[in-house]
């Protein structure tokens, strides 16, 4: 499978991913061993059928585990020595988030901070990409884009423990590798959608049972703004930055990164809907005047142009590309195809795009 030029470079690299069970976690697994890499991950059990129906147990290391839990973390690294980490273990769910504060936070904050007091041993090139969110910034619901230098904050515990994290990773970045090879970088995410994902309260999962069942999409927040972009996106981006920090010295690289679509991405909940239902014919209703939802943020802009000057990381795919591909992994699944399969036709049409 070729794409880009990281085949050989992932060709027998010891990986180490955190949150491989879940939704990205377990297609970054995927791409990586396609490319040739020795992956372990260490996650909870799978939330979903996902990782399971993508057939990952005999070609990784699989662990079960939680990341509060510290020897968990330093057992993981110790018998994978990574070279190179990709941290996604996380509770990710702004809804869950307030069911669940404290999990939310020990979670996302003392889950990090284990990692990389696990890391702290380790010696010679490491590559460390610690992965964040979009909503890690104060975000005062203006149209302009956020940038990495950009104030953080967070109005939900998900949003604020993502920033805490954020906060966490520069200070151990200084305090403790500065003097290491150990090369740490954060990834900030726009809203990732693509074919696996079961999650509660997340639109496409919503989209996808809906019409599979015949029912109308409930939607909640139609005119909310975001960042879409398939999952296959960031993770790329995560690729070449991990790549990139393994290879260069460069401090710049050892910073805060955003992840998302060029302009015409970045679009409403609603344009989601309808765009998946030209695919997928259906019908959806406005359920925002019924929802007692908690407060989630409306406007959401990301400015990516760091990622594309320091990593020459550009979309591949257009928002309705990747809305495309994600109606038909859905699609192809309801029919009976295998997940597998379907993944990895979808991973082999993105690398030829």
């Amino acid at each position: 499978m070729e794409d880009l030029v990281m085949n050989a470079f992932w060709q027998d690299k010891r990986v180490l991913i955190t949150g491989h069970t879940g939704f990205k976690g377990a297609w970054l697994a995927l791409w990586l061993t396609q490319l040739g890499a020795k992956v372990t991950g260490v996650a909870l059990a799978p939330d979903s059928p996902f990782f399971s129906s993508l057939e990952l147990e005999d070609t990784i290391t699989h662990i079960t585990g939680d990341i509060r839990d510290p020897s968990v973390l330093a057992n993981a690294v110790d018998s994978s020595d990574p070279e190179i980490v990709f941290h996604m273990a996380a509770q990710s769910l702004v809804l869950r988030g307030y069911k669940t504060p404290i999990e939310t936070w020990s979670t996302n904050v003392m889950g990090s901070l284990n990692l990389m007091e696990a890391l702290g041993d380790l010696t010679g090139p490491r590559a460390v990409v610690m992965v964040t969110t979009d909503k890690v910034y104060a975000n005062d619901e203006q149209a302009r884009p956020f940038r990495e230098s950009d104030p953080l904050g967070g109005h939900d515990p998900y949003s604020s423990s993502k920033a805490a994290m954020e906060i966490g990773v520069d200070s151990w970045r200084k305090s403790f590798f500065a003097q290491t090879e150990i090369r740490m970088a954060s990834a900030r995410a726009g809203n990732v959608i693509g074919g696996g994902d079961w999650a509660e309260n997340r639109i496409v999962p919503d989209i996808a049972r809906a019409l599979k069942a015949g029912l109308p999409i409930k939607v909640r927040s139609p005119n909310s703004v975001r960042p879409w972009q398939h999952v296959l996106e960031p993770l790329r981006g995560y690729m070449s930055l991990a790549e990139k920090l393994f290879t260069s010295v460069d401090p710049d690289v050892q910073s805060a990164f955003n992840f998302g679509p060029p302009s015409e991405g970045v679009r409403t909940v609603k344009d989601v809907v309808t765009t998946a239902l030209s695919m997928w014919p259906g019908k959806w209703e406005d359920t925002s005047q019924k929802s007692n939802s908690a407060h989630e943020a409306q406007m959401l802009r990301l400015a990516t142009d760091k990622a594309e000057s320091l990593l020459g990381h550009f979309a591949r795919w257009s928002f309705e590309d990747g809305i495309r591909a994600t109606i038909h992994w859905y699609q192809s699944v309801a029919e009976g195809q295998c997940p597998r399969a379907v993944s990895l036709k979808q991973l082999q049409y993105y690398g030829e795009s």
